[in-house]
């Protein structure tokens, strides 16, 4: 019973102790800064702070203009061209997700070329050998067959 006691008090203390370092321990030059801030921003005077929300997330029906999804009278964004129907599309996957499936995805086509690979068979013939240094003697030599320098009148 008391070593059940002794034992108990052991975990409280090491939790403890854990809290206490990790409060201690944290990063300062790492801490995240948010990328919007709800602060008010001292340019706009007294014009609306209005929701950072894309309107391609807005319901489709119900607007006096439905392709940009906003009533008549309705004040704009202050950043109404990241957060209007023309703005940068409103992604309909996680991050998260569309990470893990982008890395499925190379994997998928790593492994079929991969395996590809390895799968072709060696050539089914030998390759063809000339005499003479690959006939470099009968076609006149190196220098016979290099391709002639162009020059202006040539591009005439």
């Amino acid at each position: 019973m008391q070593a059940v006691g002794v034992a108990a008090r052991r975990v409280v203390r090491a939790r403890s102790t854990v809290k206490i370092l990790s409060n201690t321990a944290t990063r300062s030059y790492a801490t995240p800064v948010p990328f919007l801030s709800e602060e008010k921003d001292p340019q706009l005077g007294d014009y609306p702070v209005l929701p950072y929300e894309s309107k391609q997330r807005r319901s489709p029906r119900g607007w006096d203009d439905p392709q940009m999804r906003r009533n008549f009278g309705e004040p704009p964004h202050e950043r109404e061209e990241l957060v209007s129907m023309w703005g940068p599309d409103a992604p309909h996957v996680a991050p998260e997700r569309a990470a893990r499936n982008f890395g499925i995805a190379v994997a998928l086509f790593t492994t079929i070329g991969v395996i590809t690979k390895m799968s072709v068979a060696d050539r089914p013939a030998v390759a063809r050998e000339y005499p003479y240094s690959g006939l470099v003697t009968e076609l006149g030599g190196l220098e016979e067959n290099r391709a002639r320098p162009e020059t202006e009148s040539d591009e005439e």
